[in-house]
């Protein structure tokens, strides 16, 4: 039986699961080209066909996330949904009416889904479906949008009881959801309402310290490093949340949480707010799961939702005395919510709820023909290494020697992080190579942090936590660096003093061989390992997007499959 999964709102994509496997998943920002792209994946369901031989016959089942009357709203008029995405990553000039509509959209969100949207939005998307060639009897499924979020998160996580608990902005008309996952079974046990919502506050923090949200929180994070500590009984945004049990409580709704939020900001310094936000998120979220590890009797923890994104909370839950286990779904955001209808519809129809995530790569890999063609169109040199080993050998070299090398391998990667397939990578040691990739290669803000890709065999070297990054292979958390070996990553580590690493382990394939070959010529098996795109673009899906994206930076080198292109521009500072 195969079940494909879509998600037609933010950061748009689809999947296929069969039985207990992945067979593939994609977000439409990497086929449209357009970032956080949003509607109805025609792309992204069309590549899934595509790639698995599949017609749309073939499909059992399609299974969708989410029937608020917003939502619904937006399937039965595109045009609203395309009009706010353009406001929201400020592709159009701002007018008077641009803050009415930030409004209306808030307060319509807020209101929860029923009879009547299930049937709209169950008829707006088999019309779709119908217009792609698929049956007119198709089956057609449809899951709470936390509910979507949950299955992903537990079923992906390895642990036979957990803690599963999801938090974002909103969807139906909920913020947040706790469950018990425990003996195949998954329950839901509590729910945070959309008024009550963590992520809305992070979102108006980011919008009002003139960042896009949805897409600018990780911004917002690595300011706060920048300002003077608060104390947090000094810290006027403490107030905005009071946790009770697993209850949530917003002083203020949406609207008013905004406007309130904007006199605070008046007073302090962006940096200061920034800190003041992100430490309220920390404190009220670390006080949630202590409570629900409480009510539950639970030792580990499987989390998803946008609001899990912010990789120094997760850190903290990841250090809780409490917890003797922590799995983020590396998708967290709405962008998973494709992958996980589809393991939510698996999961009644067929009773499964494990599978063997070992790694994301359920994207698009491509031929030498295609790479070639590729390169060869854009009137780029090349060499070609018959042996995987030699090219592997030769881009160890470049970085251990200061360069800057892309790095386009295998099958791409599903959800936000590059993890050594679509991937930018340098030494991880040089400060300089760190400012030229923010400030001239990526274009980028200053203060942004890179992430580092270590050996399995070095993460304990570099973290002082216990037990260590040793089972973080998705970027999905941060890490208190040791003291000590600062200099030895010093171009990838936040003011704070941590790190958001992947380890890398002996089943990922070429890029481990890599990193063995790094630790040959310096010493330890650790790059700096960005995602292969200009700053504000989705990640390079296909070879024509990484020449692309090569030519428009500049950069002297790329390994592309089995072949190592060289430029001639002028070198780094540092290089």
């Amino acid at each position: 039986m195969r079940i494909l999964g879509i998600w037609d709102g933010h950061d748009a994509g689809a999947a296929v699961v069969r039985d207990g496997s992945i067979e593939f998943a994609i977000n439409e920002e990497r086929l449209s080209r357009r970032k956080l792209d949003v509607g109805f994946p025609s792309l992204s369901i069309k590549a899934c066909l595509s790639y698995l031989n599949l017609k749309p016959g073939d499909i059992d089942y399609v299974s969708s996330s989410t029937t608020d009357f917003a939502k619904t709203l937006t399937r039965a008029f595109p045009s609203l949904k395309e009009q706010y995405y353009m406001i929201r990553r400020r592709k159009v000039e701002q007018d008077r009416f641009s803050a009415i509509k930030k409004k209306v959209k808030y307060l319509l969100t807020e209101i929860p889904p029923s009879r009547a949207t299930l049937l709209a939005g169950n008829l707006l998307i088999k019309k779709r479906l119908i217009a792609m060639g698929f049956r007119r009897d198709i089956a057609l499924l449809h899951f709470d949008h936390h509910f979507c979020h949950a299955a992903a998160a537990a079923f992906c996580s390895g642990f036979n009881r957990c803690l599963v608990l999801t938090l974002d902005g909103i969807g139906d008309g909920l913020s947040g959801s706790v469950s018990v996952f425990e003996d195949g079974r998954l329950n839901r046990i509590a729910v945070i309402s959309g008024r009550d919502s963590f992520g809305i506050f992070f979102e108006h923090v980011t919008n009002l310290l003139n960042m896009r949200e949805l897409e600018d929180e990780g911004k917002v994070m690595a300011l706060a490093d920048y300002a003077y500590p608060i104390e947090d009984d000094k810290n006027p945004l403490m107030d905005f949340f009071r946790v009770s049990g697993i209850e949530v409580h917003a002083k203020y709704g949406s609207l008013d949480m905004y406007e309130k939020l904007k006199k605070i900001l008046w007073r302090y310094p962006s940096e200061q707010f920034a800190f003041m936000a992100q430490r309220t998120l920390e404190v009220k979220v670390l006080e949630l799961i202590r409570n629900a590890l409480e009510v539950t009797g639970c030792d580990k923890v499987a989390l998803s939702g946008g609001v899990f994104s912010n990789i120094k909370v997760n850190m903290l839950v990841d250090e809780l005395e409490e917890v003797g286990g922590c799995f983020i779904f590396p998708h967290m955001g709405d962008g998973g919510l494709a992958l996980g209808a589809a393991m939510a519809a698996n999961y009644k129809l067929n009773n499964i709820c494990k599978y063997d995530f070992k790694n994301v790569f359920f994207g698009p890999q491509f031929s030498d023909t295609e790479i070639v063609g590729a390169l060869t169109d854009n009137g780029l040199k090349y060499t070609k290494y018959e042996a995987i080993d030699d090219l592997i050998s030769e881009t160890a070299g470049l970085i251990a020697g200061g360069q800057i090398v892309f790095w386009f391998q295998g099958a791409m990667e599903y959800g936000p992080r590059a993890l050594g397939n679509r991937s930018i990578l340098a030494a991880a040691n040089s400060e300089d190579i760190k400012n030229h990739l923010n400030l001239r290669l990526k274009m980028r803000v200053w203060y942004q942090p890179f992430c580092p890709s270590i050996l399995q065999e070095d993460a304990h070297h570099f973290s002082e936590t216990s037990p260590g990054p040793a089972y973080d292979r998705f970027m999905t958390r941060g890490y208190r660096v040791r003291h000590g070996v600062t200099s030895e990553i010093k171009g990838v580590i936040s003011l704070s003093g941590t790190c958001r690493p992947q380890v890398v382990s002996e089943g990922d394939g070429i890029f481990y061989k890599l990193l063995v070959e790094v630790k040959k010529l310096l010493g330890r098996g650790v790059v700096l390992n960005t995602s292969f795109n200009l700053h504000g673009d989705p990640l390079v899906c296909t070879p024509e997007d990484a020449v692309k994206t090569f030519i428009a930076t500049g950069n002297e080198y790329m390994a592309i499959g089995n072949y190592m292109v060289a430029s001639t521009v002028e070198k780094a500072p540092g290089q």
